[in-house]
């Protein structure tokens, strides 16, 4: 089912249409058939191999780094196709890529890119990104989470919480104040750090093939240079954000497009009154009103992801495209529910699983009200927050 109504794939290079096919083939075989019992059992789907194999862990970053050289609009597609499959698996790849090793690369030593960046790649480590805590989410610049220096020992003090991969991980990228209140990264191993402990959250209703949970540092003592030096404010974990961001508008747009293709060739096969119910005068004003909004999304991520290939974006902008991507999958995923009747609450189609994902994605990484906010600012020049 065509869903690129302005042929707007048909500028892409080789390169990038062959991500497309590539990622898209590699769900129907690695995800579709499995994800409904994971998301019903609530048993994370481990693909970490097979993300690996894929190129999915890093591809933005050079070679020399276990990554493949993409521009961002070859990782948007394969995110957006990641997410057809599921938000699971397009997150895993994002918290390893655009938080993880984002953190790592930017702000981090030679040496550190060299140990971490990697083994990273192959999915022989996984990482986490400890930022938001119990009382802070939006509020991340009065996080609690401190650490001190003594005898080249870093000792942290803190918790975190809405952690992806927190107990599955073997590195942590923790944000925490230091004596001065300055906020800086680092990298713990889990497997060699004391008075730690990790949890998972259970019964999530959303996001449930994959592991989110809570992090405790009591006095945790790692060594001084697992700081990563390049980092001195929040400012900074924001940076590894917009990458997260922008992974999330591709994937949304992934969403409403699985979305509208399963409700359009549903509303051609089901008839009612002795005709196909795509035939009626309702169901294709759903139908129109979707595949515009799919349209307004793919000319935005689009646009968005060259400004970053030139280096010319803004985090105000991928904000945009953050909230109304999401904001459209949401309204498509409702609409293609409705298409189906009552089997668009079954597992037999993926609608509802997508429905309940985009309930978390509306205040992952920052909620749609504060990104409102970010460009309610942004074109006033005044802060509402």
């Amino acid at each position: 089912m065509k869903t690129d109504y302005l042929d707007l794939y048909s500028n892409l290079n080789n390169f990038q249409i062959e991500i497309i096919k590539s990622t898209a083939e590699w769900v129907n075989k690695h995800v579709r058939p499995f994800i409904e019992d994971s998301f019903v059992s609530g048993k994370s789907l481990s693909l970490k191999n097979e993300l690996a194999n894929l190129g999915a862990f890093g591809p933005i970053f050079p070679e020399k780094y276990g990554g493949l050289d993409f521009d961002f609009i070859s990782y948007g597609l394969m995110m957006k196709e990641l997410e057809k499959g599921d938000s699971s698996i397009r997150v895993a790849s994002s918290i390893q890529t655009s938080l993880v090793m984002f953190a790592i690369y930017t702000y981090g030593t030679e040496e550190q890119k060299l140990k971490y960046l990697p083994p990273l790649s192959k999915g022989e480590i996984i990482g986490s990104f400890a930022m938001s805590e119990p009382s802070h989410g939006s509020d991340i610049s009065n996080l609690k989470t401190s650490f001190t220096l003594e005898n080249n020992k870093l000792i942290i003090k803190g918790s975190k919480l809405w952690i992806g991969n927190a107990d599955n991980s073997d590195i942590v990228i923790v944000w925490a104040k230091n004596h001065l209140q300055k906020v800086q990264a680092i990298v713990v191993e889990t497997k060699d750090i004391s008075n730690f402990q990790s949890t998972t959250l259970k019964n999530k209703l959303s996001f449930r093939a994959s592991h989110t949970g809570e992090l405790f540092f009591d006095n945790s003592i790692v060594h001084h240079d697992q700081i990563l030096p390049k980092t001195s404010s929040i400012k900074d974990a924001y940076k590894c954000l917009n990458i997260g961001r922008y992974a999330v508008a591709w994937g949304a747009l992934g969403i409403a497009e699985e979305c509208y293709e399963t409700s359009l060739k549903y509303s051609l096969e089901r008839t009612q009154f002795g005709k196909p119910i795509a035939g009626k005068q309702l169901i294709q004003k759903k139908l129109v009103d979707m595949i515009t909004e799919i349209t307004k999304a793919q000319l935005l991520v689009l646009k968005i992801g060259e400004l970053m290939n030139k280096g010319l974006i803004s985090y105000e902008q991928i904000s945009m495209a953050k909230r109304n991507n999401v904001k459209i999958a949401h309204t498509v995923a409702k609409e293609a529910r409705q298409i189906l009747g009552g089997m668009g609450i079954t597992h037999d189609y993926s609608i509802m699983r997508h429905m309940v994902n985009l309930e978390t994605l509306i205040t992952y990484q920052g909620t749609n009200e504060m990104h409102i906010l970010i460009t309610g600012r942004d074109i006033t020049g005044i802060s509402a927050f």
